[in-house]
């Protein structure tokens, strides 16, 4: 399996610090589209064979955005979206704490019985971001894939990678417009650099 480069999108107009998004196709904010410069600069002079991302907006553009630089298309992959929030969609946790006290409950827990009212259940991304899991063995050792997705689907990715239960997920922290580096080996993957934002100093 291949080296991986892990990002997380940046900033989004609708403010994905603050909200959960996660099937709604917000755009990159102004500061979204800045730290995607970032990321560009950041990585223009790493060697990437590959690049896949979410197919929504704010992946997408990142994405576009760091591959300017080394002449790659981007490979939408529906797999790698962020868990459909449902009714859920655009809340803040504390929201959804005083609307939705169960789901709130079980997401504190960790919960893998978790099931978003209207929209999807954990169990069914799990699934799906393990199928785009699967996908990545079609690589050499020697190739470098950029990944660029969500807070959850990334850290499921880590998770599967380094071969830790998934309701691990919930003890990485993976901030907007994140760098973090995972190499994988037949034993398993070793994680090499977890969430550095060093490039968006200053912002």
């Amino acid at each position: 399996m291949p080296r991986l480069l892990l990002v997380r999108h940046g900033e989004t107009e609708l403010k994905s610090s603050e909200r959960y998004w996660g099937a709604t196709d917000v755009s990159l904010s102004a500061l979204g589209l800045e730290q995607a410069g970032r990321l560009r600069d950041r990585l223009a002079g790493e060697k990437i064979d590959v690049i896949y991302a979410s197919d929504l907006s704010r992946t997408m553009v990142t994405a576009e955005a760091i591959a300017s630089k080394h002449h790659l298309s981007v490979a939408g992959c529906p797999d790698l979206r962020e868990i459909d929030f449902g009714q859920l969609e655009g809340l803040t946790f504390s929201e959804i704490d005083q609307r939705f006290p169960e789901v709130a409950g079980l997401w504190k827990k960790g919960s893998q019985k978790l099931a978003f009212p209207g929209g999807e259940t954990v169990a069914r991304f799990n699934r799906r971001v393990s199928r785009f899991a699967g996908r990545l063995s079609r690589h050499a050792p020697d190739e470098t894939v950029l990944v660029t997705a969500h807070n959850g689907s990334l850290r499921t990715l880590i998770c599967r990678l380094m071969g830790l239960g998934l309701g691990r997920r919930w003890q990485f922290r993976l901030d907007l417009a994140s760098l973090s580096i995972v190499e994988t080996y037949s034993p398993g993957g070793i994680l090499r650099l977890l969430n550095d934002v060093s490039h968006l100093n200053g912002l």
